[in-house]
């Protein structure tokens, strides 16, 4: 292309040098650009291209193939028996169900655990130690590889080994400071329940209640700092797990006005739609909803946390008098948003219920938990799934929590 432009007006010697300059401004421009490509490149996450078993008759073998090599640590938990390994934040290249009933295995799930913190939970068929966790450079063909050998032990010498990991453990979690000063506005707190290594229910064409609790959530926000009138925050702004207990210490620190915890659950009988809303009892409404709580506060056991070990917010909080209030202005808010959800959106017959949540449990912040429909029901399915459908159901949550504050509950 220089050529041709430097061929008119110009005399041999000029177009010589003009056309040197231009060359030098060409190559270096490439050059800039590439390295700016290598420095990008270098500075992305490893990943994870696959997963592979090998089961011996003393062992099994679990290898994991990266680009690059990571800093991990191995432990394991019981009730049930789990082998947990957590690494520097990767993505992943391979199928959510990669390894099922395998040797020692009997499944496995991975994801984001916390900002820069990746985890793999191994579910176990039964007692077992980690022999050997260790990492190999590329060699022969192969890259990057984290290796861990798994071997069945007896449950006496398996107890002794749980919780204590193979090097320090990192800190995957520090508490918010509290706010200095009273927020001017009503602070508004959007939980969108399980997240990164936990994926919720499972819906009927494999879509992860964690995504669409995420979608909703971040439809929710933005609904409401549209209007202007509240503060916002997300216990989890993106596909990573947040503990129960971190979830309600999220609300209690950011001074929230209001818990919405978000979910989407699944149930046997496949005709049965519809959202419901959820307030803080020991004493369950129905069965179904005391198997619904049993089944939420599980969450962290599926992350791969040790759920023996709770905070006293989450695990000793008792439903007494200094507790009325809150819970009482939760009820208030319930009462609304059923009304307001049935306006636009299919809700079920009782679609106000109770149940003792774990991450309700905030005993100075009202909390409500939202069912927004089942994605065992392929109707609700679609519509949770769809931004466009789903419209209706946020608009009747800010119009609840509109009414609600205008009630002067804050």
């Amino acid at each position: 292309m220089l050529p041709s432009v430097l061929e008119q007006g110009f005399t041999p010697v000029l177009r010589k040098i003009i056309l040197a300059i231009g060359t030098l401004i060409y190559f270096g421009l490439g050059f800039l650009i590439s390295s700016l490509s290598a420095v990008g490149q270098s500075h992305a996450a490893p990943v994870v291209t696959g997963v592979r078993t090998g089961v011996h008759a003393d062992m099994t073998r679990i290898v994991l193939d990266m680009t690059e090599g990571v800093g991990f640590q191995v432990f394991l938990l019981d009730n049930p028996y789990r082998a947990v390994v957590d690494m520097n934040e990767v993505t992943w290249q391979v199928a959510p169900d990669v390894m099922r009933n395998q040797g020692l295995i009997k499944g496995m799930r991975f994801g984001l655990f916390s900002a820069g913190t990746s985890r793999v939970v191994v579910d176990l068929t039964g007692p077992a130690k980690v022999h050997r966790a260790f990492s190999l450079p590329p060699r022969g063909g192969s890259g990057h590889r984290l290796v861990i050998d798994l071997a069945g032990v007896a449950g006496s010498q398996f107890k002794r080994s749980t919780g204590k990991p193979t090097h320090k453990p990192k800190v995957l979690f520090t508490p918010p400071k509290p706010a200095q000063k009273p927020n001017p506005k009503p602070v508004i707190v959007i939980d969108p329940g399980h997240g990164g290594v936990d994926p919720g229910t499972i819906g009927l064409h494999g879509v992860y209640e964690k995504n669409v609790t995420l979608g909703v959530a971040k439809e929710l926000r933005d609904k409401l700092l549209k209007t202007k009138r509240y503060k916002v925050i997300l216990t989890r702004g993106r596909d990573v797990f947040v503990r129960l207990r971190n979830r309600v210490a999220k609300g209690r620190s950011a001074r929230g006005d209001l818990f919405i915890s978000l979910h989407a659950d699944s149930i046997s009988k496949r005709n049965v739609r519809g959202a419901s809303v959820y307030t803080l009892s020991e004493r369950a409404s129905d069965k179904e909803a005391a198997a619904l709580a049993r089944k939420e506060n599980k969450a962290d056991i599926i992350a791969g946390m040790d759920f023996g070990e709770q905070s006293e917010d989450v695990a000793n909080i008792l439903i007494d008098l200094a507790q009325r209030e809150t819970m009482n202005l939760s009820a208030t808010f319930a009462n609304i948003a059923v009304n307001k959800l049935a306006d636009g959106v299919k809700v079920l017959r009782r679609s106000h219920r109770f149940a003792g949540f774990a991450v309700l449990k905030a005993p100075d912040v009202p909390s409500v938990l939202v069912e927004m429909g089942y994605l065992s029901n392929a109707e609700d399915e679609r519509m949770l799934t769809s931004p466009k459908r789903r419209a209706k159901l946020v608009a009747a949550l800010v119009t609840a929590i509109d009414k609600y504050f205008q009630k002067g509950a804050k």
